[in-house]
This record gives structure tokens, sequence and C-alpha cells, in this order.
């Protein structure tokens, strides 16, 4: 942009590579340990920490993980979600969601038509539902040498 405003490329680059950086993606092959790690084309990758173009929505969640940074956070950035549709919801919300919901009935629900948006809505939940799994089965280890102790 003209007016000094950085572009959306520029924004989501200014969170990534620090993050990448933090992560371990440095030095001589960072790029490319970078682009294996996350699927994408090294070209892409260094498109992506230029500033010069966004990745395709797909790569959001491999990139998340990769550096550590929300992936909510880099939906927004990227323009694939508005950050109204990340809001929680209030507490009389919570009370209203039916337990038995599934993810495609949540999509449905929250309006999202689109299929990539589907897609990471689907692979979001999945991966927190095996980090809630993951936690439960640290804590139960925990408890069981605790009470062996």
């Amino acid at each position: 942009m003209t007016d000094g405003t950085p572009t959306r490329a520029q924004r989501f680059a200014a969170i990534v590579v620090p993050a990448a950086e933090r992560a371990g993606y440095t030095g001589h092959g960072a790029k490319a340990r970078f682009a294996r790690d996350v699927g994408m084309a090294e070209s892409g990758v260094t498109r992506l920490w230029q500033g010069t173009a966004l990745p395709d929505a797909r790569f959001y969640a491999a990139i998340s993980e990769a550096i550590g940074v929300d992936l909510g956070t880099l939906l927004v950035e990227g323009g694939v979600l508005s950050p109204e549709s990340l809001q929680s919801l209030s507490e009389t919300d919570r009370t209203r969601v039916d337990s038995t919901l599934t993810p495609e009935e949540a999509a449905d629900r929250l309006g999202i038509r689109d299929e990539v948006g589907r897609q990471l809505l689907y692979a979001t939940i999945e991966r927190l539902k095996r980090l809630e799994d993951e936690a439960s089965d640290h804590s139960a280890d925990r408890g069981g040498t605790a009470a062996q102790m």
C-alpha cells in the first residue's frame, strides 16, 4: 500500500516470522525445514516470510502448530475469518449448546458454508479433542504416581 499501512500479508508475516524464529526456524535451511513441517512449497514460505503473499488457508493449522501461535489469530490476520466470528459464546449462550452437536451441525449453525472454513473448523475441533485427551492422560499418569508415593 502506498500510504504506509502494512498489507495483510505484511501483518501476517510480522506475526509468523518472529514466532517461527522462536520455534527454532533459524539459520541455513530454516525455510526448507518450515516448508517441510507445514507442507508448503519453499517458494511459498519465502513469499510468506517476505510479506508478499499469504499462504493457502489449508496450511494455517499446520503453521499454528509449528510456531505455537493461536490458530484463531492466524485465521483473522490472514483474512480467513473475521474477528467477530471468533468471539466466545456468552455464558447464556453456553447453556444452550447441545453436547451432542456434531462438528457438521456446529458449522451449519455458525453459518460456515465455505468448504475450507468448514475443514478448518473440523480440524480445530479434532485437535482440541486430542489435546484434551492428552491432558487427561497426563493428569491420570500424575495421579497414579502420586497415589503410589
